[in-house]
């Protein structure tokens, strides 16, 4: 859900009153004892007793455009449509910010509204599997549990409509921007990183394309999470999934092993690459399905490289934040690509 807990650092400075409004306990009821601000790359979040209220930044980004006030209510409004199977009861809905006659900021009620909010019910950090996997402590049960609940999930979704053809050029235009990103030379990732993995994504691509023709043929594309990381994953008395991607359904469109290889992919980083297998081999039964190894190896690579891009873009902001984290941390992921190699040819 978040990254770390922090003053917040990159928000525009029309936000001034806003968030110091949500960073005060006396404007919550219940009042809080405290509220702790988290910032995202995206979102801030207040936590304020038993309650989250997300805050959605006015940011253009190349995936999305929350600059008006209309595409944010818009935004909170179907993130707590999408993510009402994985996590009933979390997204308790969206309210406005609103400014009263007196000129006083109030969250819902009567008056001008000057943003709008996700609130959500606060869940137990322990049991995060992020958590989980960083102590060591995932079980067997506890992957029984995350498949059981992530299986009846993807059977529920229909295949989507889509060609092989559009599908291949999805994966090409995916493959493309984070060639770009990884191949710049003002982030001065290692060529002897880079080359290899990038090089495979493209053979695969041009080499073995019918593996990832016969997935969308057998109709196995389907409208999946977006974004299956350990963190947005809860083991309590029932499996909760949180953080559904809702700005752009098109983002969700995926194989449900393309997403399970994302989410091993992210455990072995956190220190626990048996899951990835155990995960794998639950799915397979569950679904009834299993893709070819090299396609397996395609998906980590691909997703490794993606978290890659993504950790190295980071410093394209104007203030980053850690910014000696980032080039460390994308050297981490694409050794993780590099793990996966070769995969092209095999099955």
């Amino acid at each position: 859900m978040a990254e770390t807990r922090h003053p917040p650092q990159n928000v525009p400075g029309c936000l001034d009153e806003t968030v110091s409004f949500l960073s005060c306990p006396g404007s919550y009821d219940p009042v809080p004892d405290k509220v702790d601000v988290v910032e995202t790359h995206m979102s801030l979040l207040f936590f304020a007793g038993d309650l989250i209220y997300k805050l959605k930044l006015p940011v253009r980004l190349p995936f999305l455009d929350w600059r008006t006030l209309e595409r944010r209510q818009l935004d909170c409004e179907r993130e707590v449509a999408v993510n009402h199977d994985l996590a009933p009861g979390v997204y308790l809905g969206a309210e406005p910010l609103v400014r009263s006659g007196d000129g006083r900021l109030h969250i819902g009620g009567r008056g001008e509204t000057v943003d709008w909010l996700v609130i959500m019910r606060r869940l137990d950090s322990s049991l995060s599997l992020d958590r989980l996997v960083s102590s060591q402590r995932v079980t067997e049960d506890d992957l029984d549990r995350i498949c059981d609940r992530l299986a009846g999930f993807y059977r529920k979704q229909q295949p989507l409509d889509l060609s092989p053809q559009q599908m291949l050029d999805r994966w090409q235009a995916q493959i493309e921007i984070v060639d770009a990103c990884l191949s710049d030379s003002k982030f001065e990732l290692p060529h002897d990183l880079t080359e290899p993995v990038l090089t495979a994504l493209w053979r695969y691509i041009d080499r073995d394309r019918e593996q990832i023709e016969s997935r969308v043929s057998q109709g196995k594309i389907v409208d999946g999470h977006g974004d299956l990381k350990p963190e947005h994953i809860y083991l309590g008395t029932r499996v909760i999934i949180i953080d559904r991607l809702e700005f752009d359904e098109q983002l969700r469109w995926s194989d449900p092993f393309d997403e399970i290889a994302f989410l091993g992919t992210e455990c072995s980083r956190l220190g626990m690459p048996s899951i990835l297998p155990g995960l794998v081999d639950r799915m397979a039964d569950r679904l009834d399905d299993r893709p070819p190894d090299c396609l397996l190896r395609f998906y980590r690579c691909y997703r490794a490289c993606l978290r890659a891009r993504l950790s190295i873009e980071h410093l394209l902001d104007e203030n980053p934040r850690t910014p000696e984290l980032w080039p460390r941390q994308a050297r981490a992921y694409l050794r993780l690509a590099a793990e996966t190699l070769p995969f092209d040819g095999q099955s």
